[in-house]
């Protein structure tokens, strides 16, 4: 009997479809609450022949000992694929799949609720009312806003529909330009540079990879050098995307307005997490796709993608 590894706890925490599909396999399931460490994947891997995974630490030494022993295939839970080492991946003939374009709409939506929520004080009046106070903040309109999206993939397209749709300023930079999408959506303002973003954007939001290439792409320099307009950052894609020590200088220095994120560089959050207890900083625990229709999209794919595997 196939043997499958489930790690990720939204797809176990979620009812929906996606256990129907997967009961209905006849696997063996083993079931344990990710994202693990390498320590922990490598006292199992070697007895499991596939895994639905989330952001667990599947590094070289994690797939080489699996495949000495029964894996055969990794099923990515979501779209990232940056805890995954891929290179060892094809070395070792393990196909990996993933879940791209099925969590734009959340993802996209969670972005606005972040910015909505800095803007209107919602995180800090909520907490004042609790403790029976009626002090009254004042809040900002986004409206007529500039906000400046980095990467159009499925969520930077989601949420320029969506940010336009609010009355923002849309203007966008991606490596590869969508010129059937831009051609469509023409209120979009397409750049070519990235330090147009930085200079342009009251709003800047992130949706790209973490590569070697885009690691703390927001860091001193952007923060103090090319920043021009005291933006709010918005990150609901890799914590590593950003240089905490920047941000936080840069709050301080009022060169950032806020910082805005659903992911850490450590995740689950660690004691030491220095981004907690700032001004100005809301932080959720990486739960942007965390909807019950988007974990019901992205875990029927992520079973139908091994079906699709194991079946050949």
């Amino acid at each position: 009997m196939i043997k499958v590894l489930i790690t990720t706890t939204s797809f176990q925490d979620t009812p929906g479809k996606h256990h129907e599909i997967l009961e209905q396999t006849g696997w063996n399931f083993i079931k344990m609450r990710g994202p693990l460490k390498e320590k922990e994947l490598l006292e199992v891997i070697d007895k499991v022949d596939a895994v639905i995974c989330g952001d667990d630490e599947y590094t070289r030494n994690v797939i080489k000992k699996g495949r000495e022993g029964r894996l055969k295939y990794i099923s990515k839970y979501g779209v990232g694929l940056d805890s995954i080492d891929l290179k060892a991946a094809k070395e070792f003939c393990i196909p990996v799949a993933n879940c791209p374009g099925v969590n734009q709409v959340s993802v996209a939506e969670h972005v606005l609720a972040l910015l909505l929520t800095f803007e209107k004080n919602i995180h800090l009046q909520h907490q004042t009312t609790q403790k029976g106070s009626w002090k009254r903040m004042i809040g900002n309109e986004i409206s007529g806003l500039t906000i400046g999206i980095i990467g159009i993939g499925s969520v930077g397209k989601e949420l320029a529909k969506k940010a336009f749709a609010f009355g923002l300023k849309v203007i966008a930079f991606d490596v590869c330009k969508d010129e059937e999408f831009l051609n469509k959506n023409r209120y979009i303002t397409f750049v070519t540079q990235l330090e147009d973003i930085f200079k342009k954007s009251d709003i800047i939001s992130l949706h790209l990879p973490h590569t070697p290439q885009t690691e703390h792409l927001i860091n001193r320099e952007v923060v103090f050098d090319k920043l021009k307009k005291t933006p709010i950052i918005i990150n609901t894609s890799r914590g590593k995307l950003v240089e905490v020590d920047a941000i936080i200088d840069g709050l301080k220095s009022m060169k950032i307005r806020g910082y805005l994120t659903d992911v850490l560089e450590i995740e689950p959050i660690a004691l030491n997490e220095k981004l907690k207890n700032i001004d100005n900083i809301i932080i959720t625990p990486h739960v942007g796709s965390r909807t019950y229709q988007s974990v019901e999209r992205q875990g029927s794919m992520a079973v139908n993608n091994l079906i699709k595997m194991i079946n050949g």
